[in-house]
Order: C-alpha cells, then structure tokens, then sequence
C-alpha cells in the first residue's frame, strides 16, 4: 500500500530523515514511536505531500497504492491525498464556521460521495446529537474526535494520525483506537500513527521505533528497556 524508499529530509541542511525504507501493507494498523524531534511528524507530512522530500534523480522515495508521489503536479497530489488518505493532525483543523457536522461531511462532499455517513462517524466517536453545534461550543477532546471522524469519514485506503489520542481521556482513547481497529479492518486500510502513548501503541498490529539509524521493528518490551 505505502512503499518508502530512502526517503530523507533536510532542513537549512540540517538532515532530519536519512533514507528510510519501509513497505507498510493494506490492513495494517503500525504506530510509530521514538523521541520528540527525532522526526515522526515530519514523516507523516512526506507521506501525505504536505511536505517534499529531498529529492534524487531516478528515485521515488514515496509511493502511494502504487503512484509515485514525486511524479505528481500540485492538483494530482491534491486529488490522491483527498480521495484515498485521511490525516488526523496534532492541531485538529477543524473548520470553525461550519458545524461539527459538516465539518464531517467535507471529505465526502469533496468526492462527490453521499453524505449519509458523516451523521454515523459522528455517533461512532461519541458526538451523536451535537450535529448541528460549532467548533467553539466544544472542548479540544471533542474537537480532537470530529478531526478523527472527518479522517475516516470516507474510508480512505491509507489513514494517518498524528497523536489521534493526546486529547483524550483514557476510556474516549481507547474507545477511538477500538474504532481505528475496526475502520481499518472493515475496509482493508493502512494506518499509521505517531504517538508518545505506549498504551495506544500495544493497541497497534506493529510498532516501529524511528531514530537516526532509521525505521525498526520493536516490541514494547524491548521500547522500555531503550529508555
């Protein structure tokens, strides 16, 4: 589904990634642990074409259910990022003037899809009733489930979170992991989360641990004896 290929990133010349390779499968649900500043963000900004890679001549460090990203113009990348990934960011960019409802809504009227569901992702993360309330009527926990709803509205191949449950009380945390879990192998998705919680990532099929010496397969076991 998602193929890394030595992907780097440097900033003012400052590298931040060196050629990572990772291939992450359909139905895959992996969190990405490692300390702060080691990069996670910023490798969910590349995945996603927020952001641009380093670039080689000859290389696609980023390939998305099969489609170089580097091979596409600004329009193409929009259309891929909007029809097949749904991102959960730390910041939540939630719309303010539009209702927690529309603000649901908006992948599915953005891909000419029905907006039936919105109502439904709205139920599934605990808001069910609040359709019609805005942005500032909500706490940042409740504003961190509509950016969770909007990002599997419309059932992306491809699901990335950034922290999804730094927000959120314990219980609401793991309830939104246990729909994470469902949304993912219900339509055959891949999803990856950055995340501090040790908690939500044992709730993962995977977890790889990103430091200088790149991406690794870890254990929680083998995460808490590093630290």
């Amino acid at each position: 589904m998602l193929e890394l290929n030595k992907l780097s990133k440097s900033y003012a010349e400052r590298p931040v990634l060196h050629e990572l390779s990772w291939t992450f499968k359909a139905g895959e649900f992996v969190s990405i642990m490692g300390d702060s500043g080691v990069g996670k963000s910023t490798l969910l900004n590349l995945i996603a074409g927020l952001d641009v890679p380093d670039s080689k001549p000859g290389l696609s460090p980023i390939i998305v259910d099969g489609i170089a990203m580097s091979g596409l113009d600004d329009d193409a990348a929009t259309r891929l990022r909007r029809a097949r990934m749904g991102f959960i960011f730390q910041a939540f960019h939630v719309l303010p003037h539009l209702t927690l409802l529309q603000n649901v809504a908006l992948p599915l009227l953005l891909n000419g899809m029905p907006t039936d569901r919105a109502k439904e992702m709205l139920d599934a993360v605990g808001l069910g009733g609040r359709e019609h309330d805005f942005p500032h009527q909500i706490s940042g926990g409740q504003m961190q489930r509509v950016a969770i709803a909007r990002a599997l509205v419309h059932r992306p191949a491809l699901v990335l979170a950034d922290e999804p449950t730094g927000n959120l009380d314990p219980d609401t945390a793991d309830a939104i992991l246990s729909l994470l879990q469902r949304e993912i192998k219900a339509t055959g998705a891949c999803a990856i989360m950055v995340t501090h919680s040790q908690h939500a990532a044992k709730m993962t099929d995977k977890i790889l641990l990103l430091s200088k010496d790149g991406l690794q397969e870890t254990t929680m076991s083998t995460r808490l004896s590093n630290n």
